[in-house]
């Protein structure tokens, strides 16, 4: 007559009396990797030999798990970092601006690892030409250099102040800002807009500022566009990225390098932005007004590479209340 006996709740028939082993062995599972219960007490493995099953006996069998089985989702790809058919190490670019030297944003920079950095286009000093010039301490044959239109209000300006920069150093990699007015620096979209379409046409890989609109960033990339560049807050404002819905939708749908630009105030905004699975974070104030810019460089090419690690290793889910580490299924 079979046995009935129950195991981890669940009823099981056995034909005749077995040792504990022997059950283990019929179950396949290795003796020296579970414990036993039977009828609420412990089994020693030294007497799983002697102890034999018996009619109505109730079993607990456990082990050790890690914790759960985590959703198996596809690994993302860390794709190079490429604009306008150059590869970057780096996905940190910094800005020139606002430095108490040249010295002060030449060490920076060796800080920050980037091989990007955003440079103004001024007129010469014809008064003292023996002030010091941005290129005497940061070589171009060394890093890119970023012509931007910062100033620039109209798209004629744009145009003409980016022509200017292509004469003077042969770059056609430029960044496009085209400000709506001097209280907020929002990018002007329709001007912005314009000047795309006008430099695209003269050979320029545009760079574009812009609001954090993803049907703006779309308009943008289709008019040929290298990068999109949308702002994280207001420029010099230190306040970090306030909008991650937008941000997060931008780089979804884009086919071209995005690159969080201004807002950016330490390096947690920094993080945050790579963790959303942007291309790049461009920064200048957060660095120049730290009390110790070199040391708030470091600290950027750190959160920027850690960003991007945590955006590659996929975060887990947010819930809105707890989860437990060990699942409760299996509970005794």
């Amino acid at each position: 007559m079979a046995l009935q006996v129950t195991v981890n709740g669940e009823p099981r028939s056995f034909e005749k009396a077995l040792s504990v082993r022997a059950l283990l062995a019929a179950l396949g599972q290795d003796p020296a990797k579970v414990a036993v219960e039977r009828n609420l007490e412990i089994v020693p493995r030294s007497q799983y030999d002697a102890v034999l099953i018996g009619e109505g006996d109730k079993f607990e069998i456990v082990h050790f798990i890690g914790g759960g089985n985590a959703p198996v989702e596809p690994p993302r790809v860390d794709k190079p970092f490429v604009i306008a058919g150059k590869t970057f190490k780096s996905r940190l670019i910094i800005g020139t601006g606002k430095y108490k030297s040249y010295e002060d944003n030449a060490r920076a920079l060796e800080a920050s690892g980037a091989e990007i950095v955003t440079v103004a286009v001024r007129r010469v000093n014809l008064t003292d030409p023996s002030q010091p010039k941005l290129i005497d301490f940061i070589d171009p044959k060394k890093v890119q250099y970023l012509p931007n239109t910062a100033g620039c209000f109209t798209g004629e300006e744009a145009v003409r102040t980016l022509r200017l920069a292509r004469e003077a150093g042969g770059w056609t990699l430029v960044k496009l800002e085209v400000l709506g007015e001097k209280k907020l620096l929002y990018p002007d979209m329709l001007e912005t807009l314009r000047a795309t379409e006008m430099l695209t046409k003269e050979g320029f890989q545009v760079m574009v500022y812009c609001s954090d609109d993803p049907l703006m960033a779309k308009r943008l990339e289709d008019m040929g566009a290298a990068a999109i560049m949308p702002l994280a807050a207001p420029i010099g404002s230190g306040m970090g990225l306030q909008s991650t819905v937008n941000i997060r939708m931008i780089i979804e749908d884009a086919k071209v390098p995005v690159v969080v630009d201004a807002g950016i105030g330490t390096a947690s905004d920094a993080a945050v932005a790579m963790e959303l699975g942007c291309d790049a974070v461009l920064t200048n104030t957060a660095i120049a007004h730290a009390k110790d810019s070199v040391m708030m460089a470091r600290a950027m090419k750190l959160s920027v590479e850690a960003g991007r690690l945590a955006w590659l290793a996929g975060r887990m889910p947010k819930k809105a209340y707890a989860d437990p580490s060990s699942p409760l299924s299996g509970l005794i």
